[in-house]
C-alpha cells in the first residue's frame, strides 16, 4: 500500500486525497528478498520467544506474545528506511487503530461464540473490527492526524 507524496493542493489533488491510502499489488512483486527474510525472521524470532514464554509461563503469558506483532517491528524498519520516519510513525498509528479493532473482534467473538454459531460469531466480530478500525480511523483524521502528506 502506499499513499500519495504530493502536498494537498498539487497536481489536482484536494486536501482529502492527499492522504488516501492505495494498494499496489505490483509492490508485493518487487520486494527485495532481503526485505522479506527480515520480516520472516522477525515473525519467526518473535513466534520462538513465544514458545519459550509458554513453556516457562503457561499458555496465558505465552499467548500474550503471539499477539504481539512481530512483523511489525520488520516492517516499520524497513518503511522508515526507505520512505523516511514519518512514514513510519503514520504505519504504527494505522497499526494501533487496527489492534483496537482487534481487541474489540476478540472480545466480540469470546462473548458470540459462547451462545451462537462460529459463522455469526466471527462474522459479527470481523465486521465489529472493521467497524471499530475505520471509526478510529475517522476520528484521528478529523482529529487532524492526517499523516505524513495530510500535515497534522
Amino acid at each position: 500500500m502506499s499513499r500519495t507524496a504530493k502536498p494537498p493542493g498539487e497536481g489536482g489533488e484536494g486536501a482529502e486525497d492527499a492522504d488516501r491510502v492505495r494498494v499496489d499489488w505490483r509492490a508485493a512483486a518487487r520486494t527485495p528478498r532481503r526485505d522479506l527474510l527480515l520480516r520472516f525472521a522477525f515473525g519467526a524470532g518473535v513466534s520462538l520467544l513465544a514458545a519459550v514464554v509458554s513453556a516457562l509461563f503457561g499458555p496465558f503469558v505465552g499467548g500474550v506474545f503471539l499477539a504481539f506483532p512481530a512483523i511489525l517491528l520488520a516492517s516499520l524498519t524497513l518503511v522508515a528506511e526507505e520512505e523516511g520516519l514519518t512514514r513510519a510513525v503514520d504505519d504504527a498509528r494505522g497499526a494501533v487503530l487496527g489492534t483496537l479493532g482487534l481487541v474489540v473482534f476478540a472480545v466480540v467473538a469470546v462473548v458470540l461464540l459462547r451462545h451462537h454459531s462460529a459463522w455469526l460469531a466471527l462474522g459479527v466480530a470481523t465486521a465489529s473490527w472493521g467497524v471499530v478500525s475505520l471509526a478510529a480511523y475517522g476520528l484521528t483524521r478529523t482529529a487532524g492526524h492526517r499523516g505524513a502528506s495530510g500535515g497534522g
